[in-house]
């Protein structure tokens, strides 16, 4: 039954990766068709790197996506603070109201928050080209936010209630022992919410589409006017690299939660 399930396992992986390898061969291909490799060459990623537009593009998303994190990892954790200071039905309504953007639809928070920026940019500010960097970011912290809380919430309830009346008590004022001994147990969970924050930001398209403007545009929404016509395999480097600096993210991610792991077991084992 293990192996059975060990099979199973890797066809599912192979399933959800074989698009990936697909393009990471296509993007050495010396030809135009993914169907048929020509001959290995680098001049795909050269051409991306020549390309002055695709490099803004990739500019643009990894600025919002970094601007998006910031301000996501600030709101969430001092939101995680607030909603573990509630108690009752008040709390378990907000974290309710927290859960509603993950399992809403994208294609509908994009279309409302949409609705919303052309009515304020409509009837506060009388302008009919609201939607650009601004937009974008609201948009992208909007949807990251849950993730930064459910990150930074787990670490609240690990963490000892009579730490920071320790710490006042050896002369610490309290936001002295909010950074000095709060701060440093929330930090892992801090971590992975910006890192979570960062990747949602960097490669999303359906949100982004319903929100951008013609003077700031990012990646995702550009790459989508190429699946009209043939991509150029210079796009294909893109993707491959995206893939990748994802997968670098992710895997610092799990590194930082693994140690955190290791360290509250010793603590555990200490006690």
């Amino acid at each position: 039954m293990k192996r059975l399930g060990r099979i199973w396992t890797v066809l599912v992986y192979l399933f959800l990766y074989a698009p990936m390898f697909i393009l990471f061969i296509g993007s050495f291909n010396d030809g135009k068709d993914l169907s048929e490799f020509e001959g290995f060459t680098l001049s795909n990623y050269l051409d991306l790197f020549r390309n002055s537009h695709f490099v803004e593009l990739l500019g643009n998303s990894i600025l919002l996506a970094i601007f998006s994190a910031v301000l996501a990892t600030l709101l969430g954790t001092l939101a995680a603070l607030g909603i573990q200071a509630m108690r009752g039905r008040l709390r378990r309504l907000v974290m309710s109201l927290t859960n509603i953007p993950l399992v809403n639809p994208e294609i509908v928070t994009g279309v409302s928050l949409s609705l919303l920026f052309v009515f304020v940019g409509r009837k506060m500010l009388s302008t009919e080209n609201i939607l650009g960097f601004t937009t974008l970011l609201i948009a992208h912290v909007t949807f990251c936010l849950p993730y930064v809380i459910l990150s930074v919430m787990p670490k609240l309830h690990q963490l000892d209630p009579s730490l920071m009346d320790a710490a006042q008590d050896l002369g610490c004022t309290p936001l002295q022992g909010f950074f000095k001994v709060v701060l440093p147990e929330l930090l892992p969970g801090i971590i992975s919410g910006a890192i979570m924050s960062f990747t949602m930001s960097l490669d999303d398209f359906v949100i982004s589409y319903f929100v951008y403007g013609p003077r700031f545009a990012t990646l995702p929404v550009e790459i989508y006017t190429y699946t009209r016509k043939q991509v150029p395999p210079s796009l294909y480097a893109m993707f491959t690299l995206m893939f990748f600096l994802i997968l670098i993210v992710m895997i610092a991610m799990n590194v930082i939660q693994a140690r955190d792991e290791r360290k509250q077991k010793k603590r555990i084992k200490n006690a």
